[in-house]
C-alpha cells in the first residue's frame, strides 16, 4: 500500500535516489519525483532512459533502495517530508507497465517497475 504522503511528496518537485548492487558493488542513479507513476497494484513504475549499469545490477540481485522526498511538504517535524522504499525490481521493455511510460516519455528505452517491500517515511 503506497501511502497518502508519498503520494503527496511526488506531486512536487524533487530528486530520487536508486541504489542497487551488482558484482562491481553498489551504484546509486538519480531521476524526478514527477518521473514516476503508481500502477493501481502498487508498484512504482520508473522511466529508463541510460541506467545501464542499473539494468545490469537489477539483473544480478533485483533488491533495490530508493530514497525521496520534498521539501513542499509537511513531514514528521516540520518542513519536508521523505521516505525509504525497499523492493524488489525488474526491467521490463514491452508490456502495459511499458506502455504507459513510454505514451508520457517518449525517450524511455524501458521501464523500471519495483515491487515495494517495505515505505518508510523517514522525514
Amino acid at each position: 500500500m503506497i501511502p497518502e504522503k508519498l503520494l503527496e511528496v511526488l506531486k512536487h518537485d524533487g530528486v530520487v535516489a536508486i541504489a542497487t548492487l551488482g558484482q562491481d558493488g553498489p551504484h546509486m542513479v538519480n531521476t524526478w519525483n514527477s518521473y514516476i507513476r503508481i500502477t493501481n497494484a502498487g508498484r512504482i513504475l520508473i522511466p529508463v532512459g541510460y541506467m545501464h549499469r542499473t539494468e545490469a545490477n537489477i539483473a544480478f540481485n533485483n533488491q533495490v533502495l530508493i530514497t525521496l522526498g520534498s521539501r513542499k511538504v509537511t513531514g514528521n517535524i516540520g518542513p519536508g517530508a521523505g521516505f525509504l522504499i525497499k523492493g524488489t525490481a525488474c526491467i521490463e521493455t514491452a508490456g502495459t507497465d511499458f506502455d504507459v511510460i513510454k505514451a508520457k516519455f517518449a525517450w524511455a528505452r524501458a521501464v523500471m517497475a519495483v515491487t515495494p517491500n517495505s515505505i518508510e517515511q523517514t522525514l
